[in-house]
């Protein structure tokens, strides 16, 4: 049913937590499924490089690991390079996902951006176009392949 790989992320989640001093977080939920994902990161004003990410999430098993995948993935890169970050890309890091749970994939994805538009907000700086979910179908699966 599951892969290794998503097995490995839940059973041992990298990235777990909040960063205290974080100067960017975002939160996500399905309510069809209940789960709930929370970014955490530090980024380098100067350089726009993620320096430090984590996460809580409460859900499922695949929640937790893709949280875990999106986070790695994450991890050293730019503002840039982490707006990239699909959730087909978080599926195929972690070899899959069952079709029933694509979604979490989709939420992991979410949640990275909606960090990144909170980091746009605490600064000032206009949110660009498309970062932040407009919340039309409460499951911020918009415009994602599941």
């Amino acid at each position: 049913m599951y892969s290794e790989k998503v097995m490995d992320h839940f059973s041992n989640p990298r990235n777990v937590g909040e960063i205290a001093d974080a100067n960017a977080i975002g939160e996500v939920g399905n309510p069809q499924c209940g789960d709930i994902m929370k970014i955490y990161m530090k980024i380098n004003d100067e350089t726009g490089v993620i320096e430090q990410v984590s996460f809580k999430t409460f859900g499922c098993g695949a929640a937790i690991a893709t949280s875990s995948m999106a986070t790695e993935l994450v991890k050293g890169k730019t503002i840039e390079e982490a707006l990239a970050l699909t959730n087909k890309a978080v599926a195929e890091a972690l070899d899959g996902l069952p079709p029933v749970k694509m979604h979490c994939s989709v939420l992991a994805e979410e949640a990275v951006r909606s960090a990144i538009a909170d980091y746009y907000e605490r600064r000032g700086e206009e949110v660009p176009q498309g970062l932040k979910c407009s919340g039309c179908c409460g499951s911020c699966s918009h415009g994602h392949e599941e």
